[in-house]
């Protein structure tokens, strides 16, 4: 049992509290107020107290696109298993066969408040493969799965039509891009519907060839898990959202750089985004209309909206001062914490377990000792599963 007391409780739920406690036991949190009275008769003896000192305490923040474990630190090709480009549709591919657990990028991930991690393939195929929720603590990777598959990579635009025009054969286009995809999910479609033939009539029909690539896309199809959509230009998130609708399956809109520039059209759409990374270089060309203010001008419209790291292009431990520019850039401070907490929790599928501080979820905690979003605060304290993982020395 873990008591967390005399801290700012910031919960991302419908109550914080300025001097209140957080009680967990077995790994989940089992109260948050601001009487400790109220739980006097729950306490254990040998119960674990940590002061908060006054700091703020709130829940374990979250990036909803990664690419963390997937290319390793410091190590070059033999590290890098984000991307199988032999072909353009991958949807078979599952992250958590890829990703190493022991990167030292966990670690600073963890060090920095991070206790939640979207991490999967890149970009470089029109549909990548399976992404994976994880914490960032464990002693492997299937301990630290929170959901697998949580979602599936398709990518738009500059990516893989560079990855493919280099090899001579499709996609070239834009064009090309989209119809491997709507012929993909056709084809998922049909395959779905001769087995729910054969299984209705089994001597009837023939039993049908078992497909690996369209038993994974038939999650998309059924609504288990989104589309994650890898798109930066306008015309690109268009796009993925006329395939989405085509085929009445769930999607986010990740990266999103152009979206402030049609933010009527995703604010009707519906349809959630992940910005990111905050910081960054215009490095191709879809990125010339990148803009730092994109967070607050979606969230102002209505739109729900989520801050990556989409590490290693920008490293994991710089998720909170990712949220810090885009408050300074026009987000509102409440929003921007949302943004790599609760709402990255609710866009990515996870919020049951993670992205806020209340009675039933995880014990994933991060104590900092100043406001999150000031850059001079640091972490004192993350707790994963109700776990003290990192405490920060007093002479660091």
């Amino acid at each position: 049992m873990l008591l967390i007391y005399n801290g700012k409780i910031i919960t991302m739920a419908e109550v914080d509290y300025e001097n209140g406690y957080i009680l967990t036991d077995n790994g989940k949190i089992i109260a948050v107020g601001n009487d400790l009275s109220d739980v006097k008769e729950q306490l254990k003896p040998d119960i674990h107290r940590i002061d908060a000192n006054g700091g703020y305490v709130l829940p374990g923040l979250i990036d909803p696109h990664s690419h963390i474990g997937m290319w390793e630190d410091s190590v070059g090709f033999e590290g890098d298993d984000g991307n199988e480009s032999t072909d353009p549709v991958t949807p078979q591919m599952r992250a958590i066969d890829a990703i190493y657990h022991a990167d030292r990028s966990f670690v600073e991930a963890y060090e920095s408040g991070v206790t939640t991690v979207v991490t999967g393939p890149g970009s470089a195929n029109v549909i990548g493969g399976q992404f994976a929720a994880l914490k960032t603590y464990g002693r492997c990777v299937d301990e630290m799965v929170v959901k697998h598959p949580v979602a599936m990579k398709v990518a738009f635009g500059e990516n893989p039509k560079t990855v493919y025009n280099d090899k001579h054969q499709t996609p070239m286009t834009r064009m090309a891009t989209a119809a491997i995809l709507r012929e993909s999910l056709f084809k998922a479609k049909e395959y779905q519907e001769v087995w729910e033939d054969y299984k209705k009539n089994p001597e009837e029909y023939d039993k049908p060839d078992f497909d690996f690539k369209m038993e994974a896309l038939l999650q998309v199809l059924n609504r288990q898990i989104p589309l994650k959509a890898h798109t930066h230009r306008a015309d690109d998130i268009i796009t993925a959202i006329r395939v989405a609708r085509e085929f009445n399956v769930d999607i986010t809109l990740d990266h999103c750089t152009e979206g402030y520039l049609i933010k009527d059209i995703l604010a009707e759409a519906g349809v959630p985004v992940i910005i990111g990374p905050m910081l960054s270089d215009r490095s191709k060309i879809e990125l010339k209309n990148y803009n730092l203010k994109t967070p607050g001008i979606l969230s102002k419209s209505g739109i729900k909206v989520a801050i990556m790291t989409d590490h290693p292009c920008m490293p994991e431990q710089h998720l909170c001062l990712s949220a810090a520019i885009a408050a300074r850039e026009g987000m509102s401070e409440k929003e921007a914490l949302r943004a790599i907490t609760i709402n990255a929790a609710e866009i990515t599928g996870i919020s049951d377990r993670v992205g806020s501080l209340e009675k039933g979820k995880d014990a994933d905690i991060v104590i900092f000792d100043g406001n999150p979003l000031e850059l001079k605060s640091t972490v004192q304290k993350t707790i994963i599963n109700g776990v003290v993982v990192y405490e920060r020395k007093q002479n660091e």
